[in-house]
């Protein structure tokens, strides 16, 4: 790949998500009324794709992202005024579905964002943005495996450094997870293989099922019995679905708690603690905003993390972010009565922010500025590296 294929792409910036999350929800509309006159018809569709996405008018979202990728796909968000490192996120064609959200570890700090929505439907023959070091935003699936496996050939010879090596997000499959860790003292991986619909029936209960490509929870259920498992069919037309063994890690006090930590630099730094007496655990169903006790326990995890959880699975994090290995990657885990680690899920399109609200959260801001800054610090290292 020769330098004639970067070019300066002289973008206004629009606003990113994070911004777009801070104004009220009553006045989403008034700012949409404002991108429709931006001049700039890519940026007027990617604006109102983002304010469209916040206000949860998901199919009007994607219709504009649609049409802002027909007419541009590079964009740039609004950051610092004199950024001094200019990372490059190479997307995948559908939003959040398919890419990390950067934008919200990039926030406030002197790092400028570029988004770039490569064409995969023919060959990447440039221009590319310039920039100082790049990033694999696309995530592992069914539709992003193909898009991986084809980005690992294109940037054998990038001359900029590359965060994340395609090749090594496909390790992030969860049937891959199993393989991948099977041997290791200290850790557990629930054993989870694709099934087709039609071999669903000879399996034995208790077992979790989710179609392939599914995130959130959504259509994630425990069969406990041909019943439920004929409703569910009923319900989820796939053809194909991961099967996991439950495991009940329920605590003492029979209490689930769900860890999600990031590995950077091969580093952990914990993100957040959900703790609900459900068996599927997520933060936002937890109910923590609800629990002064619950939110005094998570605050407690902060403070502990590096000289507590960290060092009681220092050995398996360790396994995880070496087999793995990549420069970033967000973990779903939890802890067996028995003291291993639970690892459910790895994931580089995981949610890392610090949009809970500071009233109900102080501890939050604190507790997630050191994760930024070591995002920023991966960043420069991989970049003054050259590698």
């Amino acid at each position: 790949m020769g330098m004639n294929l970067y070019q300066i792409h002289d973008l206004a910036p629009i606003p990113s998500a994070v911004s777009i999350g801070r104004i009220p929800r009553d006045r989403l509309m008034t700012e949409a009324a404002v991108a429709v006159q931006d001049s700039d018809r890519a940026n007027s569709f990617m604006r109102l794709f983002t304010l469209f996405q916040s206000a949860g008018m998901s199919e009007l979202a994607l219709e504009m992202h649609e049409r802002a990728l027909e007419q541009r796909r590079v964009y740039r968000l609004q950051g610092a005024a004199h950024p001094t490192i200019r990372l490059l996120a190479l997307m995948g064609p559908r939003p959040e579905i398919d890419n990390s959200p950067l934008e919200y570890l990039v926030d406030e700090t002197d790092i400028e964002l570029t988004l770039y929505y490569p064409d995969y439907s023919q060959p990447m023959s440039g221009p590319i943005p310039d920039h100082d070091i790049a990033m694999i935003s696309l995530g592992e699936s069914q539709f992003g495996a193909p898009l991986l496996s084809y980005l690992d050939d294109f940037v054998q010879h990038w001359p900029r450094p590359i965060i994340n090596r395609p090749s090594n997000i496909l390790n992030c499959a969860r049937d891959r997870l199993t393989s991948l860790f099977s041997d290791c003292d200290g850790l557990l991986v629930p054993n989870t293989r694709r099934i087709s619909r039609d071999d669903l029936a000879v399996l034995s209960f208790p077992f979790l099922i989710r179609p392939l490509d599914s995130h959130g929870g959504k259509g994630f259920e425990k069969m406990d019995s041909v019943s439920m498992l004929r409703d569910y069919g009923a319900l989820n037309t796939e053809n194909e679905f991961y099967v996991s063994d439950f495991i009940d890690y329920r605590s003492g006090d029979g209490l689930y708690r769900k860890y999600r930590i990031v590995l950077m630099d091969k580093l952990p730094y914990l993100c957040h603690m959900a703790i609900t007496d459900h068996w599927m655990v997520h933060y936002m169903a937890a109910g923590m905003e609800l629990s002064a006790e619950k939110r005094a326990e998570e605050e407690t995890a902060f403070a502990t993390f590096a000289e507590d959880f960290a060092q009681r699975h220092k050995a398996a994090l360790s396994t995880i972010a070496d087999r793995l290995n990549l420069d970033y990657v967000v973990i779903d885990c939890g802890e067996m009565p028995d003291g291993r680690l639970v690892l459910f899920e790895a994931d580089n399109r995981a949610w890392v922010h610090s949009v809970d609200p500071p009233e109900i959260f102080p501890y939050k801001a604190g507790a997630m500025k050191k994760v930024f800054e070591a995002f920023r610090a991966l960043v420069v290292s991989r970049h003054l590296a050259g590698r």
